[in-house]
């Protein structure tokens, strides 16, 4: 069985071929029962046994598999909202793109954890997809929470070409995170509450001038981070069910993984 540190490149465009070749990891604890619990860790990179993948690549792939599955679920009803219809056309394409672009990085991660699907309930707090200010806010959290687990990524994977792998999905997530805070202020917000806990201006929408991980240093903590969603409690009542089987359009988007 080959490692999982090979990358195969998607040799005919963006919508084919979205996987990593040899997969090794059917003993890496992404199983049904503990599939989010299995994707703890510190993220540090030992080798499992027989198989020639990293525990800690498992465990980092894991997670973001199960974020990119969120964020799939996030944007399908995101999309379907009565906020998204208020929003201008090229705001709308845009959002339109970034739910293609997540389901491309579902499949390719998919792929790369024994094409086992991530989980297919994910539950939003009360008021998500009817009160803008509720939606913006956790649509920006959940971007800096994915920004911040692929440039945990970038520091514990084990090859340069999963390295190199987190860092383009990184890139396109903080895409959406300023997607996300454009689309506040034309939407009439003035701020958006996301990871910090603080309210920002939206003013400008890239803000960054580094990509931040506030504070979170080990996958473990993104898996923290994400849980709340993954169960229905008093405060995440709005339920979205996952669609596994959705096939993003590559119309107009371009770019393959390492090869």
């Amino acid at each position: 069985m080959k490692n999982i540190k090979e990358l195969e490149p998607m040799t005919a465009g963006v919508d084919r071929r979205q996987f990593l070749k040899g997969v090794g990891m059917a003993g890496a604890s992404l199983v049904a029962g503990g599939i989010l619990a299995g994707c703890g860790g510190s993220g540090t990179s030992s080798t499992t046994s027989g198989t020639g993948a990293s525990t800690g690549d498992a465990q980092i792939l894991g997670a973001a598999k199960i974020a990119e599955a969120l964020a799939v679920s996030m944007y399908t009803a995101f999309n379907a909202s009565a906020i998204y219809t208020g929003l201008n056309a090229s705001d709308q394409a845009y959002f339109s793109a970034a739910l293609n672009e997540e389901m491309f990085h579902y499949n390719l991660l998919k792929g790369a954890t024994g094409n086992t699907d991530a989980p297919l309930n994910y539950y939003f707090p009360t008021g998500m997809f009817t009160d803008v200010q509720t939606t913006i806010n956790v649509m920006t959290t959940l971007e800096e929470a994915f920004i911040a687990a692929y440039l945990i990524g970038v520091k514990n994977l084990s090859s340069p070409g999963l390295r190199v792998l987190a860092a383009q999905i990184m890139g396109v997530e903080s895409d959406h995170r300023t997607l996300i805070r454009t689309a506040a202020g034309d939407l009439g917000l003035s701020t958006t509450t996301g990871l910090s806990g603080t309210a920002e201006t939206v003013t400008p929408p890239n803000n960054s001038v580094y990509e931040r991980t506030f504070g979170l240093t080990s996958i473990s903590q993104v898996v923290t981070a994400l849980t709340p969603f993954l169960s229905a409690s008093a405060s995440n009542t709005v339920a979205v069910t996952f669609n596994p089987g959705f096939v993003p359009s590559g119309t107009g988007l371009v770019g393959n993984p390492p090869g």
